[in-house]
C-alpha cells in the first residue's frame, strides 16, 4: 500500500504527496475533473483541443516544452471520457520549475488567434488520419452512440463531428477554460524524495495565489433500460469483415466492476482465455477476437471484437460468440478464475514500481472519491467469487440489451 499526505489549499486545489526515496526523479500529475462527458452535444471535443491548447504557452511563459525541457523535465498529457491530465517527470533540484510552469497555465493560459488556429488543425488532422481515414477509424464513432442515447459517453474524446472543432470559437475556448481550469476543479499529485512540508510550501506559493473558481455542477443524463438489442451494418474498404458486441457495465465506483473486469479477462487475456482456445484457435472462425471493459466512471461498455477469417460470416461470428457466452456462464473452473486473479494481482504490483505511475494513480483514485482506494483495488479483485462472476454474466449478457456493430469489408 502507497503511504500519501494530503492537503487542500484555500482556494479548493487537492494536493497529494507521495515520498518515493529511491530515485532522483520528482514525478508531477494533474488532473482537471473534465473529459468529453462535460462537453454540450453540439460543441463537443473541447477537452481534448484544451489538452493541445494547454502546450500552445501561456502569458508569462511563450513556449512550455523549452524550459522544462532546459531543466531536464518531460511531459505528456492525455484525455478520456472522465478527466484530462497532465504529467511531468523531473530532477528534484528543479522540482520548482514545474511548480511555475504548471500554475501559470492553470493561471493565465496564452489565448491567442495563432495558438487557437495551429491547436485546431493539429486537432483536425488527428480526426482525419485516425478516425477517418484509416482502417477501422471510425467504429467507436459508430458504436457509441449504438449503445448510448442519452449520456455523453456517445461521443468519442476526439468529438461527434469534426465541425465542431472547425467551428470553435475564441469565446467558446475562453468560456471552457474558465469554467473547467480552475484550483477547485483540479487534483494535483507528486510523487518523489520529497517532504509534505516541501510540496505545501510550494503548492501555497505557486497555486495558492490563482482564484478558486467556480467548481461546476455535474448532471449527466442516465441512460433508460434497454429492452431490445440494437444492431448496425455499415461497408467499408477494410481487409477483413469485423464484429463488435457491446453492453452497458458497471461503473468505475461500482463494487461489480471487479467482477466484470474479471470477466472480460477470462475470456480474453491471454492465448490460454476462452474466447480465443474456442473460436480463434479452435474453430478458427477468427483471425483476433478480444473482450475488455473501458473502466470509465459512469456506466461503461464491455466489448467483444473480433475480425472474421474468410467464409465465416458475420452472423456465424455473432452467433459463436453468443453461445461461448453462454457455456462460460455455466461451466467456468476455478483454476480460470484463480489463473486471471494472479495475472491481476501481479500487474497491481507492476503498476506501482515508478514514481511517475504513483504519482498518476494517486491522483485517479483521489478523482474517484479517495486517494486511499488505491491500496484496496487488490482486495476487491481477490474477494470476487466464481458465484459472482456467474450471478453478473447472467446479468451482463442479456440479449435484449446487447448491441451489435457489423463492419462488412468490400472491394473498393
Amino acid at each position: 500500500m502507497l503511504k500519501f499526505d494530503r492537503f487542500i489549499l484555500d482556494n479548493g486545489l487537492e494536493v497529494i504527496v507521495h515520498r518515493d526515496k529511491t530515485t532522483p526523479m520528482v514525478a508531477m500529475n494533474i488532473i482537471y475533473k473534465v473529459g468529453a462527458r462535460d462537453e454540450s452535444p453540439d460543441k463537443t471535443g473541447f477537452a481534448h483541443l484544451f489538452e493541445h491548447l494547454m502546450f500552445g504557452g501561456s502569458v508569462n511563459i511563450p513556449k512550455y516544452d523549452e524550459p522544462l525541457q532546459q531543466a531536464g523535465g518531460e511531459n505528456n498529457a492525455f484525455t478520456n471520457n472522465d478527466f484530462t491530465n497532465y504529467y511531468l517527470t523531473i530532477p528534484k533540484n528543479n522540482l520548482e520549475t514545474a511548480f511555475w510552469l504548471e500554475s501559470d497555465r492553470m493561471l493565465s493560459l496564452a489565448f491567442t488567434q495563432k495558438s487557437l488556429d495551429v491547436q485546431r488543425h493539429v486537432v483536425i488532422e488527428e480526426f482525419k488520419q485516425n478516425y477517418l481515414n484509416q482502417p477501422y477509424g471510425d467504429v467507436y464513432l459508430l458504436l457509441k452512440p449504438l449503445a448510448y442515447k442519452r449520456h455523453p459517453y456517445q461521443w468519442n474524446t476526439i468529438g461527434k463531428d469534426i465541425t465542431h472543432i472547425e467551428k470553435a470559437a475564441m469565446d467558446d475556448v475562453k468560456d471552457f477554460y474558465n469554467k473547467y481550469y480552475n484550483p477547485g476543479n483540479a487534483i494535483l499529485s507528486v510523487a518523489g524524495d520529497v517532504t509534505t512540508g516541501q510540496i505545501r510550501k510550494l503548492a501555497e506559493k505557486w497555486f495558492g495565489p490563482i482564484p478558486p473558481g467556480n467548481t461546476p455542477g455535474r448532471n449527466y443524463p442516465e441512460e433508460l433500460p434497454q429492452n431490445k438489442p440494437r444492431k448496425k451494418t455499415v461497408e467499408r474498404g477494410v481487409p477483413q469483415s469485423a464484429i463488435y458486441l457491446c453492453w452497458l457495465m458497471p461503473g468505475r465506483n461500482d463494487p461489480d466492476f471487479y467482477t466484470v473486469d474479471l470477466i472480460s479477462d477470462i475470456l480474453s487475456n491471454g492465448n490460454s482465455s476462452r474466447l480465443f482456445q474456442k473460436l480463434v484457435k479452435g474453430r478458427k472462425l477468427f483471425s483476433e477476437l478480444n473482450a475488455f471493459v473501458t473502466g470509465d466512471v459512469d456506466p461503461g461498455l464491455f466489448i467483444v471484437s473480433g475480425k472474421v477469417l474468410n467464409g465465416t460470416t458475420l452472423e456465424q461470428g455473432e452467433e459463436a460468440i453468443l453461445e461461448e457466452l453462454e457455456s462460460f456462464m455455466t461451466d467456468i473452473t476455478d483454476e480460470e478464475l484463480q489463473k486471471v486473479k494472479n495475472k491481476v494481482e501481479a500487474n497491481l504490483i507492476f503498476s506501482k514500481l515508478s514514481v511517475l505511475n504513483k504519482a498518476m494513480l494517486l491522483g485517479y483514485f483521489q478523482m474517484l472519491g479517495d486517494a486511499a482506494l488505491l491500496g484496496k483495488e487488490e482486495q476487491k479483485y481477490m474477494e470476487v467469487t466464481k458465484e459472482d462472476i456467474v450471478t453478473l454474466s447472467g446479468k451482463l449478457f442479456r440479449k435484449e440489451k446487447q448491441n451489435a456493430l457489423f463492419y462488412k469489408a468490400v472491394k473498393q
